[in-house]
């Protein structure tokens, strides 16, 4: 039975890999005809892509509060690549990502159409960053990064860093928290999260030979960005997100609220 189940995962993600190499040459044709579309969308092919992905993956998804109706710099702790599927099936988002994602097989082709600005470490161009985010945002697409700058197990949160945060500022749009945690019954998952020299293929095949997981996704009150220093942004994004993974006995976490396009809890069935 479980060689079964596999074979059906593998089968699943092979077409998702044949819809994303669809979407991929729709990408290169439109760009040479002159009809690329506009980044919204793009945004919404993507978001489509990553809501197949997001199907075929092992793991059962509730999401919690309320999708923002205008855009917003979103900002979630980072514990896998899945992080990135999740995350855009629930809205056309584009994300701030290492350079190296650029060249990854059809993730990266569509990460780059779909707006993805991508970051150079140790290049010291976190100024170009800080403007090409503000006129994203200004153009009404909403962005997401993960402000850890790397994953870790989920165990634990790093410090969040705030001079990517100061794009939201510069343009007067508030920051959208977001807590994603991975579960495996009543523990964290030790599978799912993307550390150290994995490599992606080899971390996907030990997901899809596993059991299903569960993963939660929390879209926290969003926090205004109007006269706060990038410091004390940082600093409250930071802890709305650690009340919301391990909990408080001085607070709950606080969910988005409003006009509902994704009902929460939304459950995705596991695959």
């Amino acid at each position: 039975m479980r060689a079964l189940r596999l074979a059906v995962r593998v089968g699943r993600i092979v077409l998702v890999v044949a819809y994303g190499l669809v979407l991929a040459a729709a990408f290169i044709v439109g760009e040479r005809l002159g009809l690329a579309g506009s980044m919204t969308r793009r945004q919404r092919w993507t978001r489509s892509f990553m809501g197949r992905l997001t199907r075929a993956l092992p793991f059962t998804v509730r999401v919690h509060g309320v999708v923002p109706q205008q855009p917003m710099l979103w900002v979630s702790n980072h514990v896998s690549w899945t992080d990135i599927a999740l995350l855009g099936q629930i809205a056309p988002l584009s994300f701030l990502s290492k350079a190296e994602v650029r060249h990854w097989p059809i993730a990266g082709w569509l990460a780059q159409h779909a707006g993805t600005l991508f970051i150079r470490r140790g290049a010291n161009d976190s100024q170009r960053l800080r403007r090409e985010m503000a006129l994203r945002l200004e153009d009404g697409c909403p962005l997401m990064i993960f402000p850890e700058g790397t994953t870790t197990d989920g165990r634990q949160l790093r410090t969040f860093h705030g001079r990517l945060l100061a794009c939201a500022a510069d343009v007067g749009v508030a920051v959208q928290p977001v807590a994603i945690r991975y579960g495996r019954g009543t523990k964290l998952d030790p599978i799912a999260p993307f550390i150290g020299d994995d490599d992606l293929l080899s971390h996907l095949m030990r997901l899809l030979r596993a059991d299903a997981g569960e993963v939660d996704i929390y879209l926290l009150e969003p926090i205004e960005t109007r006269a706060v220093e990038r410091a004390a942004l940082a600093f409250k994004a930071q802890e709305a997100v650690r009340v919301a993974l391990f909990g408080d006995s001085r607070e709950e976490p606080r969910l988005a609220t409003g006009p509902q396009e994704v009902r929460g809890p939304a459950l995705l069935p596991q695959a």
